[in-house]
């Protein structure tokens, strides 16, 4: 098949969006069929190669599959989320996530996972939750009990993120020595005391438990002494996929493990097919992939090869909140975990309220609109909102829950509407000014309690907002 080029490559990307976006549209009809190949490259005014290369990327989204034949076409499936993980792991590893930022994560959202847990689990996933506890019993650093009751949680968002934390910590336990006999025994003691308390329904218990087990694997972490390198097995669940994926996950290794040198020239593709051991058209799809992930893109001619390119956080954005689209969290699924994370923002601020640029953003006026903004307009308000809030991320530090934030705010901003009813009006957008003022000059007095409190009022107020 002749290769689309660069622009095909961009073309193809945004046919896969468009794709994926009338997925959304008609409720993600599972087992159905969006068209032939043929009817697809009509629908969206495109060439077979291009068409392709498109269903290629949502194939790796696994939002649908081509299956040839009679009765044949794109077929919609159920996603995975090992491509939302995997998406959102190359960019926090990419930007240096450190272990203070991810624990600091972790020590918000597990407890939270639990409590909730505890508060609903019922027989089946008492039992699932066991199973998994006796599975992980040899390796119980692997953390694959966290997702688990994450999942028990029953909040798609938190046990997404949950999975996502999970897979930063292990990649970053495999770059140290292995747990000796008598770590292994601690973490299977919190693993099984975590579960009884969750089985109990005790959620005190269950929160005061994971925190504590949080606490302890990372102290112990940040005592071990780094490996040099860091290529590491995929989980299972990308390993079973195409082989053009396995060998994109292969180059992503071997370029963060080589210093993810930018702009520099990874190898040429004869070069790559030698190292790599695959055909040409297996390579080019591997860096489809790369590229639709920002990590390397392909330049012809003399000089060229695949040259590392800098992640940026859309793709992972974008392939989250695909993935969590199909999982449906409902509006309090995602108000609760954005709660969580803008309160422990507003904490942050609190304790850096000295720092140059947290002082510069304290001094400005957010109890009015900013200039040029009419009081009157909903939506501008809105996102005026989210503009503040999203300084508050930035100026907290925390990359992991500023781009998990940027996440809910995305999957809001999906199904925003201009006609709720009743609709929010100017009294509404004045009091959400106020509100910005009020959490403002707690921070400025270093009230945490008060800059928390106002935080969780002023957003529970937003909720009438957003559908």
């Amino acid at each position: 098949m002749p290769d689309p080029g660069p622009a095909g490559g961009r073309r193809a990307a945004q046919v896969a969006r468009l794709i994926e976006a009338d997925i959304i549209r008609r409720n993600w009809p599972l087992g159905e069929s969006l068209g032939s190949e043929a009817h697809l490259q009509e629908q969206y005014g495109v060439s077979r190669s291009v068409l392709r290369e498109a269903v290629r990327l949502v194939e790796h989204h696994q939002v649908a599959r081509m299956r040839r034949g009679p009765g044949g076409g794109l077929i919609v499936t159920t996603p995975d989320a090992a491509p939302a993980t995997r998406a959102m792991v190359i960019y926090l590893e990419y930007v240096g996530t450190t272990i203070d930022e991810l624990f600091d994560a972790r020590l918000l959202l597990e407890p939270l996972a639990a409590g909730l847990a505890a508060e609903r689990v019922d027989e089946a996933e008492i039992t699932a939750l066991r199973t998994a506890l006796a599975a992980t019993a040899e390796q119980p650093e692997r953390g694959e009990l966290h997702i688990t009751l994450a999942e028990a949680a029953g909040n798609p968002v938190l046990a997404l993120f949950v999975e996502v934390l999970t897979r930063l910590t292990a990649r970053y336990a495999r770059g140290t020595g292995a747990p000796t006999a008598e770590a292994r025994r601690g973490l299977r003691a919190d693993h099984g005391a975590i579960v009884e308390a969750v089985a109990a329904g005790d959620v005190t218990r269950a929160k005061t438990l994971t925190e504590d087990h949080v606490r302890a694997v990372t102290e112990w972490l940040r005592a071990q002494p780094r490996r040099g390198g860091h290529r590491v097995a995929e989980p299972a669940a990308a390993a079973r996929g195409k082989r053009a994926e396995s060998v994109a996950a292969a180059i992503h290794e071997d370029i963060a493990a080589d210093g993810w040198r930018t702009g520099t020239v990874f190898g040429g593709e004869g070069d790559l097919l030698q190292r790599y051991g695959v055909s040409r058209s297996i390579l080019r799809e591997a860096v489809r992939l790369l590229e639709y992930h920002t990590v390397a893109r392909m330049r012809r001619g003399p000089g060229g090869g695949l040259i590392v390119t800098e992640p940026q956080p859309e793709a992972a954005v974008d392939t989250i909140a695909l993935y969590l689209d199909y999982r449906r969290p409902s509006r309090a699924d995602l108000s609760l975990v954005r709660e969580a994370i803008e309160v422990d923002n507003v904490a942050a601020v609190v304790a850096r309220r000295d720092d140059p640029d947290v002082a510069a953003f304290l001094a400005r006026r957010h109890d009015v609109p900013p200039q040029g903004v009419p009081v009157d307009d909903p939506r501008a308000a809105g996102w005026t909102d989210l503009e503040f809030h999203a300084e508050l991320a930035d100026l907290a530090g925390n990359r992991v829950l500023d781009i998990f934030l940027r996440i809910i705010v995305e999957l809001f901003g999906r199904h925003w509407t201009p006609t709720m009813h009743p609709m929010p009006g100017a009294a509404d957008a004045t009091e959400m000014y106020r509100a910005h003022g009020r959490i403002i000059e707690a921070i400025r007095d270093g009230d945490d309690s008060m800059a928390k409190h106002r935080s969780r009022r002023h957003l529970e107020a937003l909720s009438t907002w957003w559908v």
